[in-house]
């Protein structure tokens, strides 16, 4: 939530959220964070600072200001998590999550390249199998929990909603631009955000290798039966194409009455 309180935003990780920071940011200051924004301890209100939480959960309750939330394909998400999360190397110069990626070698049988996120690897097979883990952790907890960047944008958004806050607005990362200009038509800022002029952050472009193939090379069928075992609820709310991977744009408008029935449940 900026602290002027003019906008709140559910954050959806791998969904563009870097860069809605940012803009938010902009919004009360008139300049950008200067860093990664999920870094900053100050200039907005954030649920992971103690005493954010009951700012943002008075606002919430009480719809005090516009909510919003920006989701993505959950093929070029899963895909982009990968690439980032499992075969990158952080900005810290390690490796995600420590010991994740040699569990993943071990049981999954997977390879991600070399340390400077360079080496030749079969990145189709490799990302298969990662997304037989995917599925591991979300239906079983097994080896480990859900990861906040994999997990379906569904689980992520519905926390608002089932904490009795309610969306006004709901945008697609690959219609960037037009949801979010949305966004900043509906609210007054103490700073005017002139959109054409914003850059893109992203945080994680970089950490790991480019994907080599189009994207609907990496789904063969048992992919395609994981990913709707996994993200159905995403591919039905959201709007977006299960049969063909290779269009990560949206088929229909998202019906934000559904949203708030299907995950106030």
């Amino acid at each position: 939530m900026t602290s002027s309180e003019s906008m709140v935003y559910r954050v959806v990780p791998k969904c563009a959220c870097s860069t809605i920071g940012q803009i938010m940011y902009y919004s009360d200051h008139g300049e950008f964070y200067d860093g990664d924004i999920h870094d900053a301890k100050s200039g907005m209100h954030k649920w992971g600072i103690d005493e954010s939480q009951p700012e943002i959960t008075r606002n919430v309750k009480a719809h005090d200001s516009l909510s919003f939330t920006c989701v993505r394909n959950p093929y070029t998400r899963v895909l982009s998590s990968f690439f980032d999360k499992i075969c990158g190397i952080q900005r810290n110069g390690r490796r995600y999550r420590g010991n994740l990626v040699p569990l993943l070698i071990q049981k999954y049988g997977i390879e991600v390249g070399g340390d400077d996120g360079k080496q030749e690897f079969d990145q189709i097979a490799s990302f298969r199998r990662f997304l037989l883990f995917v599925r591991d952790t979300i239906r079983f907890r097994k080896p480990m929990d859900p990861d906040i960047h994999w997990s379906a944008v569904a689980g992520h958004v519905g926390t608002l909603v089932a904490n009795g806050g309610r969306y006004d607005q709901i945008f697609w990362t690959e219609d960037f631009n037009t949801g979010m200009q949305r966004v900043l038509d509906a609210v007054e800022t103490p700073h005017p955000v002139e959109l054409s002029q914003i850059p893109r952050f992203n945080e994680s472009e970089g950490h790991g290798p480019k994907r080599a193939h189009p994207v609907e090379d990496y789904f063969d069928d048992l992919s395609m039966h994981l990913m709707w075992e996994i993200y159905h609820r995403d591919f039905k709310l959201f709007r977006y194409d299960f049969d063909i991977p290779a269009n990560k744009m949206p088929v229909g408008e998202i019906d934000l009455d559904e949203v708030h029935a299907k995950l106030g449940d």
